[in-house]
């Protein structure tokens, strides 16, 4: 699909059918989140695939906004990995994160899937429950799969500000 047309058509999906990602397609996803880029090519993410019921509760444990999705992706970075900034006020990693969920977002689309980028939930919690490594911090969740018939993008999605409104030229 044309680059253009992957970032004008792609949504939040809030209404999955319950059908888990097709694998050929979940590979395409991980693969493109494996060639993000990220500060001094430390590639400090860590993606975990949910699918399991036990997982899945999980994370409704957490949000509720898993929105009937069968498979999600846990994005995580690795905190003792990360490049710092001159100043030493900022670290690259949940930018570096937050590029890798974003080329997953839009490579899903790319494959056909349908998803959500879910940030309600608190990522200590989800941690614990998870047993994930002390070292990692997660980002986001990723809710893959396949939108349910008839529904489609919030009413405000298509609504966005003119470049004058958020670009400005020095």
């Amino acid at each position: 699909m044309e680059f253009k047309k992957v970032i004008a058509e792609r949504y939040s999906c809030k209404n999955f059918n319950g059908v888990k990602a097709a694998a050929e397609a979940l590979q395409e996803v991980l693969e493109a989140g494996r060639l993000a880029p990220t500060a001094k090519n430390l590639q400090e993410q860590h993606v975990y695939v949910v699918e399991s019921e036990d997982g899945l509760g999980k994370i409704d444990q957490v949000t509720p906004c898993r929105y009937g999705a069968s498979t999600c992706l846990v994005v995580a970075f690795d905190k003792t990995n990360v490049y710092t900034y001159p100043g030493r006020k900022r670290d690259s990693g949940i930018e570096d994160a937050t590029i890798v969920a974003t080329h997953m977002l839009l490579a899903a689309h790319d494959a056909g899937l349908d998803s959500c980028w879910v940030n309600n939930f608190d990522p200590d919690r989800l941690a614990q429950l998870l047993a994930l490594p002390a070292n990692e911090e997660i980002l986001m969740i990723l809710d893959l799969g396949y939108a349910t018939e008839g529904s489609g993008p919030l009413p405000n999605h298509f609504s966005r500000k003119p470049l004058s409104e958020t670009v400005t030229s020095l």
